[in-house]
């Protein structure tokens, strides 16, 4: 055993002796100091400690030095009633807090009891309760947090233990902490005790003993008593104080001194309002000028001071940013950031920044945040950040929609006009600069403000520039959606649904399918314009057919049919049959006769003559419908319908093909045409 290990263990044991065992007034003197200095020394650790589990040793420390207090009143007490004599520390309490008054001593005694007791212990003991209740209410959820970020790779298997042992080590000393308050508590009342037990006691025995007169007994004891419950009363009320500082300590950052400087004088023009107010005092108050006059100047000196200070550490703040942006710019390393590509961008020429700039009226910022909510909505997509930039390199009213790095569209506004598109028939009487839709290739015209109102009633629809783009975006964000969804989106999708459907996801991922597999297929519903948001409902059928092949193409088949509800929903209209363009049995004969299976999944290997035949009869049947104002709709049969889809990738990427399973049974179907090679 160490040698301060073994000091510590007679220490304890000779505080127990200390209540049975006689001690000379001398040590007891010696015994007195130690117990102040090592109450002093406790509040000053609980001030300067920056976590509560950084003094964790607090509640034990809280029992020892209760039991070291009161060893020392039962020596105390032992002296007082034997020899009229506690040592000079005791008496130089009751003699200098008193002022030769012995009532005074008395209330002085009680105040710091009655402090103790009833404000700081008290408020120590509820907060000390609470605390431990909260943490330990916390700590499920905080375990769950860990185990989140270490199956997400943010932490590891080293980190994720230190941090459970910690939330237990936090339940642990609040739990001892609500139950050692108790302790201060019974100090307190013990202390009463004692001083009446020293005074009544000391009184009787001085008379009956030492032959005093009634009062010398009562000035010799009532000064040793005074003496006494001061001199273990100040010790008390520090450790007190160190209970409440630790309990209330919360979300600190540093020591008690650097939180209370740092917050108390956060906002330095705050002090001169005080100072007004204290300097109002003096002028509209009884209360003397030149009293509240230093005060107020003080005052008034510390917020021009701590003011110039807070303005210089943000200058320093800005610098250091500033040299260290550069020194990043400087390093070899710097190129790295240069390798990163946005995955989507908007850049626009000078003269539409009024657009983006809020101060000007512009709203794109929000508009954007729109799209993003409604592609949620609308394709259970999560859109990323649209980074927006203004290129000089662009002509003044031109803008374009980057994917990765590569423009996907272009287009042209004009600020202070309004795009106008016809509804089937031009009107000559309104007349303006000619132009096409971006988003959707229709013609349209530039109108000025005052043009607007004869457009609207002669039927034209009338948008705004920042509408115009607003929907322009929209729609490329549609087109190219299957590009945004990668693996670590796919991830965070999957993450999501495991919050609320943890067993559906553990079954799925990785034992049937893996991210990229799951991802594929949402990549392929989102290229055709299926909303995945119905996430549950895909992941349920991924883990269903998952098992029996991990071609994606086929298990995207099956989430289809599974969707058949939504789909309907989405090309159907309820009062109206749905109209859609056939495939004659022996085409689809055709067709599948031409598929090859290969170890990478299966592929339509038709010759270029059959290709061309059904390609130039489909043509005809989607002009036809186009020209007569109808959405063109494949309809055909579930074995090819994935193949007819590969068939027009290219050529005919817009136009739905749907497969008689993808239907549901009430939807009245009429074919409108039959392609026949």
């Amino acid at each position: 055993m160490k040698l301060k290990d073994l000091s510590i263990l007679i220490g304890i044991i000779g505080v127990v002796l200390m209540m049975v065992v006689p001690i000379p007034t001398w040590l007891l003197d010696v015994l007195l100091v130690l117990n102040i200095s090592t109450a002093l020394m406790i509040l000053l650790i609980a001030m300067n400690t920056t976590d509560a589990l950084h003094f964790s040793i607090f509640p034990t420390l809280l029992l020892i030095t209760t039991v070291f207090r009161l060893s020392l009143n039962v020596s105390t007490t032992r002296l007082i009633l034997r020899d009229a004599n506690a040592g000079h520390v005791v008496e130089t309490f009751g003699n200098f807090v008193a002022g030769g008054q012995l009532a005074i001593g008395f209330v002085v005694f009680l105040i710091l009891v009655v402090v103790q007791f009833i404000v700081i212990t008290k408020g120590s003991e509820r907060v000390a309760e609470v605390a431990a209740r909260f943490t330990l209410d916390a700590m499920p959820g905080k375990q769950m947090s860990i185990d989140a970020d270490l199956n997400a790779g943010m932490i590891n298997e080293q980190q994720a233990r230190e941090r459970r042992e910690k939330i237990e080590k936090e339940s642990d000393f609040y739990g001892a902490m609500d139950g050692a308050s108790k302790f201060v508590k019974g100090d307190a009342i013990a202390s009463i005790i004692i001083v009446t037990i020293n005074l009544v006691g000391g009184i009787i025995i001085g008379m009956a003993v030492h032959g005093f007169d009634i009062m010398k007994a009562l000035s010799t004891y009532s000064v040793l008593s005074i003496g006494d419950g001061l001199v273990s009363q100040i010790p008390a009320l520090l450790i007190s104080t160190a209970t409440g500082i630790i309990v209330t300590r919360a979300a600190s950052e540093g020591n008690l001194a650097h939180d209370m400087s740092s917050q108390l004088f956060r906002y330095p023009r705050l002090l001169y309002i005080v100072a007004g107010t204290v300097a109002l005092l003096g002028l509209a108050t009884p209360i003397p000028f030149i009293t509240t006059m230093p005060y107020a100047l003080i005052l008034v000196i510390a917020g021009y001071r701590l003011q110039k200070n807070l303005d210089r550490r943000k200058q320093e703040e800005q610098l250091m940013v500033e040299e260290k942006e550069i020194e990043e710019v400087r390093s070899p390393e710097s190129v790295i950031s240069l390798l990163q590509v946005d995955p989507i961008e908007f850049e626009f020429g000078y003269g539409l920044i009024p657009l983006a700039d809020t101060q000007q009226g512009g709203d794109l910022l929000d508009r954007i945040i729109m799209i993003r909510r409604q592609c949620a909505l609308e394709m259970g997509l999560i859109v990323p950040v649209i980074r927006i930039r203004d290129n000089i390199q662009l002509k003044p009213n031109e803008y374009v929609i980057k994917m990765k790095g590569n423009m996907v569209a272009r287009g042209e506004l004009l600020l202070h006009h309004y795009l106008a598109m016809s509804p089937g028939f031009e009107d000559d009487s309104v007349a303006g600069i000619e132009t096409q839709e971006p988003a959707f290739g229709l013609p349209a015209l530039w109108i000025d403000e005052a043009t607007k109102e004869r457009a609207e009633l002669a039927g034209y629809t009338v948008v705004d520039p920042p509408s115009v783009v607003a929907t322009h975006l929209t729609e490329v964000i549609k087109k190219h959606a299957h590009e945004l969804i990668g693996r670590q989106e796919t991830k965070a999708l999957v993450e999501s649904v495991k919050e609320t459907y943890p067993a559906l996801v553990e079954e799925l991922i990785p034992s049937i399918v893996g991210v990229g597999d799951v991802q594929k297929v949402l990549a392929k519903l989102l290229k055709e314009k299926i909303s995945i948001r119905d996430l549950v409902t895909i992941f349920e059928t991924l883990a269903d057919y998952g098992k029996y092949t991990k071609d994606p193409e086929v298990l995207t088949e099956y989430v289809r049919q599974s969707l058949s509800r939504q789909i309907t929903q989405q090309y159907a209209q309820a009062s109206e049959p749905l109209k859609v363009i056939t495939i004659s049995p022996n085409t689809e004969k055709k067709i599948a006769e031409a598929v090859q299976q290969s170890d990478q999944g299966s592929y339509l290997a038709m010759d270029p003559v059959s290709t061309q035949s059904i390609y130039q009869k489909l043509t005809e049947q989607v002009n036809r419908l186009v020209q007569s104002g109808q959405q063109p709709i494949i309809l055909t049969s579930p074995t090819i319908r994935m193949y007819m889809r590969q068939l027009l990738e290219r050529s005919m990427q817009d136009i739905p093909v749907l497969s008689y399973s993808e239907l549901e049974p009430n939807i009245e179907v009429q074919s409108v045409g039959v392609v026949s090679a």
